[in-house]
């Protein structure tokens, strides 16, 4: 299993079966990203809120590779009456697919999208947890520390763990290093940083902190 950063909150996962994931793709106005939607191929997207951006160029990205979109009900419902493909869920569920399980935990964050000028409810917050080729990874998305977190980790470890640092919109630094003891992944890999000045954190003094804190640059690739 390949992991690639494309910046912000965007990771791409490359499964050894040649399945290809892509979570909240943010790559048009994201000035970390470092490709364009052409490069992208996913067959599966999964989106775990519905802000800009984590679903800015979700539609786009989908229409052009008949991608499949996982996704919190209104976010699924809402990407469908665009003409994609889209799998609704919601907190607590689990669905598997051909590719592995997916399952929808709770995140403490907002979460809505401007359509027509009108700002729209797109569904609860969420956390994903993705289970593929005998790994466990969880994306926390966007969220604030909560201690129902060790949860997660209750009935098998997470091999990684993708936690938002950039403080303001998110929890920050220390609170990410609380979410760590609480989930106690082998790889803990910081995102939803440095994109905007207001969340300008060094992710390089978080990941020292860490037993298995690794930094995923864009375009880098972690083998796991």
């Amino acid at each position: 299993m390949e992991l690639i950063g494309h910046g912000h909150s965007c990771i791409e996962i490359r499964l050894n079966d040649g399945t290809n994931l892509l979570f909240d793709p943010f790559i048009n106005g994201n000035p970390l990203a470092d490709v364009s939607l052409a490069d992208l191929h996913p067959d599966y997207i999964l989106i775990t809120h519905g802000h800009s951006d984590h679903i800015g160029d979700m539609l786009a990205i989908a229409q052009a590779n008949k991608a499949t979109i996982i996704a919190i009900a209104e976010v699924a419902t809402y990407a469908q009456s665009q003409g994609v493909k889209a799998h609704g869920m919601n907190l607590g569920g689990r669905c598997v697919f051909p590719f592995g399980s997916v399952k929808f935990v709770p995140a403490l964050h907002s979460s809505g999208y401007e359509i027509d000028g009108v700002m729209t409810y797109m569904g609860e917050a969420s956390g994903i947890i993705l289970e593929a080729e005998d790994k466990k990874i969880y994306h926390a998305g966007d969220t604030a520390l909560f201690s129902d977190m060790r949860l997660f980790a209750k009935d098998q470890s997470i091999d990684v763990a993708f936690l938002p640092i950039g403080d303001n919109y998110t929890m920050g630094p220390e609170d990410a290093l609380q979410a760590v003891s609480y989930l106690n992944p082998k790889i803990t890999i910081p995102i939803h940083y440095n994109t905007f000045p207001v969340i300008q954190q060094n992710p390089a003094i978080f990941v020292e902190q860490v037993v298995g804190g690794k930094v995923l640059n864009p375009g880098e690739t972690i083998l796991v």
